[in-house]
């Protein structure tokens, strides 16, 4: 079973989530990637000690995508971040032809905002955006992640988590 429909024509359906305790503070990011056709999954978290809401939802996105081994292929990205979708869906080309800055001068973020770029480019990437906190499984999973990920990361404990399971 799939949470939506349709998500059989990716080769991947991704969910990705990021978030801060304090902006800026403890940080984590998650993500959950799987098959839609056989449920098989990876799900990783990870974390900083000092970064930013947006730097950490833009993580995300680029663990998952970095999680990939074969160019071209084809996924369908959950986040629940308007800031990441609207990155790459409405605002880089302007920025790009801008020299990564925005109009109104200096872009946060823009390592991560180049290397989301140059990912994107190499897979067939559809971006969704989801509402958080609003019951979508997936969502709720990588959330689930994210603080797993912000809890290690205020207890001073190894940050990184990596797991397989079946995704159904």
């Amino acid at each position: 079973m799939v949470d939506n429909k349709g998500d059989a024509v990716f080769d991947v359906v991704a969910y990705t989530d990021g978030g801060c305790r304090g902006n800026p503070g403890p940080g984590g990011w998650g993500f959950m990637i799987y098959n839609p056709n056989n449920g098989q999954a990876l799900e990783r978290c990870g974390g900083e000690k000092e970064t930013t809401n947006n730097r950490m939802e833009i993580m995300a996105a680029i663990m998952a995508l970095r999680s990939l081994k074969k160019d071209g292929t084809k996924v369908l990205l959950y986040s629940d971040s308007q800031y990441v979708i609207k990155a790459v869906s409405e605002w880089m080309p302007g920025w790009k032809a801008r020299g990564w800055k925005r109009k109104e001068g200096e872009l946060k973020n823009v390592d991560l905002l180049k290397e989301l770029d140059e990912l994107n480019a190499r897979f067939q990437v559809t971006w969704r955006w989801v509402k958080g906190h609003s019951g979508n499984r997936g969502n709720e999973h990588v959330d689930e992640l994210t603080n797993r990920a912000m809890d290690s990361v205020q207890a001073g404990e190894d940050v990184i988590y990596e797991n397989r399971l079946v995704w159904k």
